[in-house]
């Protein structure tokens, strides 16, 4: 499988702006490339409690609906993140729309970060699709500092977690880090993409846009600056990695987490209430 890794910059509270980014860089997406992977709330960027009832659109919006018919016409996956409002209710959520421009899954940050509380709600669920033959799961940004995520994903089957980013300096190695042991410890790929630039308030967003593989070892990583990381998944590297021993069937501790009944997937596990 060959990704695209978009570490851009973005313009927070600018759609326009960010929209015609995503939208020219799907229209020039490399041959061969099956899925563009956008970072953090890539539509919106960063917004606050002040302007989110603004900004915030919901899955069947403006903006969402051009990705979809741009995806559709390059025939070609993304995963995007965007602030999503549902109702009167508000999300920090990236979606995978595959070539076709269908949503085939939506996955609501579960870990609010210290800027996103009393911005966004969290979300309760963890939940993989199939996507071009594998068992694809995302997480976003802060969710992937706390190993249970990532082995949500992984239990579902996963073979790739995407997680979309917005780590500004000084954290942007905490993260860089932390992909890595999440790949390793469930053997399975990962695909990090970081925003980069300067945000509101001065915010420096480093990029550190990666993707490792099932070892932990690093694939491809973005070099420090705007950049479009075009990089191919090993599909070997996953059969190798298991080969000889699971983590997943190894493991004696449970994660607390329920099975959820409603999803079209059949594969998503709820965050068990406290």
């Amino acid at each position: 499988m060959q990704l695209e890794l978009a570490q851009i910059a973005l313009v927070d509270g600018v759609i326009a702006t960010n929209l015609q980014c995503v939208l020219d860089l799907i229209a020039r997406r490399q041959p061969g490339t099956d899925l563009i992977v956008f970072p953090e709330t890539t539509v919106s960027g960063f917004l606050n409690r002040h302007n989110v009832a603004q900004f915030a659109e919901p899955l069947d919006g403006p903006s969402l609906t051009r990705v979809r018919d741009a995806a559709r016409e390059a025939g070609v996956g993304v995963a995007i993140g965007l602030s999503e409002r549902d109702g009167e209710r508000f999300y920090n959520t990236t979606v995978l729309i595959d070539e076709r421009g269908e949503i085939v899954l939506r996955y609501r940050k579960t870990h609010l970060w210290a800027s996103d509380v009393g911005v966004y709600e969290a979300g309760d669920r963890f939940e993989v699709c199939r996507f071009r033959g594998l068992m694809v799961g995302l997480l976003i940004c802060y969710d992937i500092e706390f190993p249970e995520t990532a082995r949500a994903v992984a239990s579902l089957g996963a073979d790739l977690l995407i997680v979309t980013n917005g780590n500004m300096d000084p954290f942007g190695p905490v993260h860089r880090r932390a992909i890595v042991a999440r790949a390793m410890e469930n053997q399975m790929f990962a695909a990090l993409v970081n925003r980069y630039g300067t945000g509101e308030a001065g915010l420096t967003f480093p990029g550190e846009s990666a993707l490792v593989d099932p070892w932990g070892d690093v694939v491809d990583e973005a070099p420090a600056a705007e950049t479009v990381l075009t990089t191919r998944l090993d599909r070997t590297r996953l059969v190798d990695a298991r080969e000889h021993y699971r983590y997943l069937h190894d493991a004696r501790i449970p994660l607390g987490l329920r099975p959820a009944d409603d999803t079209s997937t059949g594969r998503a596990v709820l965050i068990a209430p406290r």
